[in-house]
């Protein structure tokens, strides 16, 4: 009897855990924050799309956190702000992504030590991804004008009051490799802003918002 008390309870716990609880670190704000760093010479304003590519058959990140990361990078750090008038497209492509779990292994060791080390901070878990982006850059006629290409990694612990829950380590994951990605693109972005920024300019105006099919 007293085997299947200990049994239950070590089960409650584990599922406790494994749920997240509620004090797990929060990722409130995480998601939309984006580090401000301006390039020297801003671009001229673009129409700004995103393609998630493999990573929207990921478990992490939302179909619509690559866009609203892209688009606020953009917005903060590299393009003028605009009320109509745009010069160009900037598309965002992710070709890679990978993602692994492990230490999963320590889930097993902790339910039979009631989790007590997760309670002290111990992980029960890390997702890591690694993520290739590129971002390409066309005039207003969707002329190829330059593609830059960044790579980016996280690696997010899923722990008690000292971690990130199951339900938000894997897209919290996805975005900080993404966000690390954009990263070593807007260095690219800064030194090549001298040549685009004129051709963007010669163009001219974005007469429809959608990339043109030819340049897909």
């Amino acid at each position: 009897m007293s085997y299947m008390l200990f049994a239950s309870r070590t089960a409650l716990l584990a599922t406790l855990a494994l749920a997240g609880l509620g004090a797990c670190k929060s990722v409130k704000g995480t998601f939309s924050a984006t580090p401000t760093a301006v390039i020297t010479k801003r671009l001229p304003p673009l129409e700004i799309t995103a393609d998630p590519g493999p990573l929207a058959m990921n478990d992490g990140a939302l179909p619509e956190d690559p866009l609203r990361m892209f688009k606020a990078e953009l917005q903060r750090n590299v393009v003028e702000p605009t009320d109509t008038a745009t010069y160009g497209y900037a598309r965002l492509v992710v070709t890679k992504v990978h993602t692994t779990r492990t230490g999963r292994s320590l889930q097993a060791a902790q339910v039979l030590t009631m989790l007590v080390p997760s309670v002290f901070g111990a992980p029960l878990e890390w997702y890591k991804t690694d993520i290739q982006a590129e971002v390409q850059l066309m005039n207003a006629s969707g002329e190829l004008l330059g593609t830059y290409t960044g790579k980016g990694t996280s690696n997010v612990k899923v722990a008690m009051y000292h971690g990130y829950s199951q339900t938000e380590a894997p897209r919290l994951a996805d975005v900080l490799a993404l966000r690390e990605a954009l990263g070593q693109i807007r260095p690219q972005l800064d030194t090549a802003a001298t040549r685009l920024r004129p051709l963007l300019m010669a163009g001219g105006q974005v007469n429809n918002p959608t990339l043109p099919t030819s340049s897909r």
